[in-house]
């Protein structure tokens, strides 16, 4: 099995547009509040630049996309960035992937001088979760102000 990360191009954006709907899905996110609804989902590469201080990394397993994750600024932010967008099919899950890409963006945020990283998602999404604490992500009671995916139920943050 060939796994590769990289950045977002043009002609991965169907793909990884499929996957994020698809696993949106999967876990209820449908609809206006939730991630794969938002306008971006459809030409990710269009909407994450150096310029902004944004990335999305994509997964590729035997040169498949399978998944991707993404940072940006929250709400505009200098200091604040948010994880944006992590889904993985169900056959590339429990391999690593996720641990791989969050770790990719985080790396990408700390080197763009953000010094915290935000996150929202769904408590159905238990491994995503578990993940993210492992990476020492913490809980919070409630969304950042200014959040857009009011759909969400669980929100953490990380100091990076």
């Amino acid at each position: 099995m060939s796994v590769v990360i990289t950045e977002i191009s043009p002609q991965y954006d169907a793909k990884i547009a499929e996957v994020i709907k698809q696993v949106g899905a999967e876990f209820g996110a449908i609809g206006e509040g939730f991630g794969p609804s938002d306008p971006e989902v459809e030409a990710m590469s269009q909407h994450y630049h150096a310029y902004d201080a944004s990335r999305y990394f994509i997964a590729l397993v035997n040169n498949k996309v399978v998944g991707g994750s993404g940072i940006a600024p929250f709400n505009g932010s200098s200091e604040v960035c948010e994880l944006r967008k992590l889904f993985l099919l169900p056959q590339s899950r429990g391999l690593g992937i996720g641990k791989t890409l969050t770790e990719k963006c985080l790396e990408y945020a700390k080197s763009s001088g953000y010094s915290q990283c935000y996150l929202d998602t769904l408590h159905s999404m238990t491994t995503a979760i578990a993940l993210y604490e492992l990476l020492g992500f913490k809980h919070l009671q409630q969304p950042l102000a200014g959040t857009i995916h009011n759909g969400c139920d669980v929100w953490m943050l990380k100091q990076l």
